[in-house]
């Protein structure tokens, strides 16, 4: 019973010591508490200057004999009191909001508050200032009962003013709890097109490893040195595939690099039938370019287009910068007859193009009748920039 009665007590002190950290906030917010009450003081009397103004001229139309300080003084502490009192019940309204499932409760609790809130509006507004005595039109002496007055009189008369900041405070937590719940709702969506990006650049590397070893256990019985070779190239090939496998982009050169041994890595198998040619231009090839995005197409040339044809063919490659887009055009000839695919390269690069620039980006595959197919790429001409944080991902300058 006494270990239970300890384990008791501790917990009971933690629950208090939760509680008053929810009413005022650590000592890592001793900044934003300064913050808030700056605002608060400056709202407030922004507030009093203009009822000070309102009532000034009020007095001069009723003739009455009151200064222009003595209306400032007064305004000023009741709305000093005011300021001072206005965060506090922001923060209850944080961590005790009126909500769907305790609203009767929590109101009736927010309406009994009240009654500490005058007090305390009295306590602050005697404390500023000596109370006003209408009766002589002059300050008076602060005693006690001059402070039982102050709360009576003032009971009813800041009673909007209350419900005003309790509103407000209530506005103000639901509109941050919707800025919340919005930031969260867009980190998830951007968490699952990562991950759903993820998966697709996942799907590349045992597709083209499948199809690759495909090709070699074709000359594993006829060509063995050839296969040899082709297996060490498809190592070389598979570390440099996931040399960037955190990174989406990559400079065109590095992916214009891993082309290269790719279809040196073809031409192991097909010989002389494959015929590739280069157009790219020295300035493109620091533009920035999905990761993998092209290897797809030009396997994609080959398989269907090449190696099915007992002449062979060929495949050209080009590169055009213009108006801040990079053009990328994979033309290849078309002949024979292959076998049906499931398509997987061709919407693995739609996807990710849609993931990764939404409509800024724009794909098209077409085959004409005469022999010819066509994949033209159009990507936000981004650069490869290494100076500094800043600048990555910096439109391509000087395009042509």
């Amino acid at each position: 019973m006494p270990r239970v009665s300890i384990e008791h007590k501790e917990e009971r002190r933690a629950q208090i010591v939760d509680a008053a950290r929810t009413l005022w906030p650590p000592s890592d917010s001793i900044r934003r508490v300064g913050r808030d009450y700056v605002l608060s003081i400056l709202f407030w009397l922004t507030t009093s200057l203009l009822v000070t103004w309102q009532q000034h001229e009020l007095i001069l139309v009723e003739n009455l004999h009151l200064s222009l300080r003595d209306v400032m003084v007064f305004e000023t502490a009741r709305y000093l009191s005011i300021a001072l009192l206005t965060p506090p019940i922001f923060y209850v309204a944080r961590y005790w909001p009126v909500t769907n499932t305790r609203s009767w409760g929590r109101a009736a609790a927010y309406l009994l508050a009240y009654i500490p809130f005058s007090i305390a509006f009295a306590i602050i507004r005697w404390c500023l200032y000596p109370p006003w005595l209408v009766e002589t039109q002059t300050w008076g002496a602060r005693t006690l009962a001059s402070l039982v007055s102050l709360v009576y009189e003032t009971f009813a008369d800041i009673l909007l003013v209350y419900l005003g900041i309790t509103v407000a405070a209530h506005a103000y937590f639901y509109f941050s709890l919707s800025q919340r719940h919005e930031i969260e709702r867009l980190e998830l969506r951007r968490a699952l097109a990562q991950s759903e990006l993820e998966a697709l650049k996942l799907q590349l590397h045992p597709h083209f490893l499948f199809n690759t070893l495909h090709g070699i256990s074709a000359l594993i019985d006829t060509d063995r040195v050839t296969a040899k070779s082709m297996v060490v190239k498809l190592g070389a090939l598979l570390r440099a595939a996931l040399k960037h496998r955190s990174g989406d982009l990559v400079p065109l050169r590095e992916e214009l690099d891993f082309l290269t041994s790719y279809l040196e890595l073809e031409q192991m198998r097909l010989g002389r039938r494959l015929q590739v040619q280069w157009r790219i231009p020295p300035r493109a090839r620091g533009a920035l370019i999905p990761q993998l995005i092209l290897q797809p197409l030009i396997e994609n040339a080959i398989v269907h287009g090449i190696a099915c044809c007992r002449e062979g063919g060929w495949i050209n490659i080009e590169s055009t910068c213009a108006e801040a887009k990079l053009h990328i055009m994979i033309r290849n000839s078309v002949g024979g007859q292959s076998t049906r695919g499931l398509g997987l390269g061709i919407a693995n690069v739609k996807s990710r193009l849609q993931y990764l620039y939404q409509d800024e980006a724009t794909f098209e595959f077409l085959v004409n009748p005469p022999g010819l197919a066509t994949a033209t790429l159009v990507l936000p001409a981004f650069a490869e920039v290494s100076r500094g944080p800043e600048e990555v991902n910096a439109p391509l300058a000087g395009v042509e």
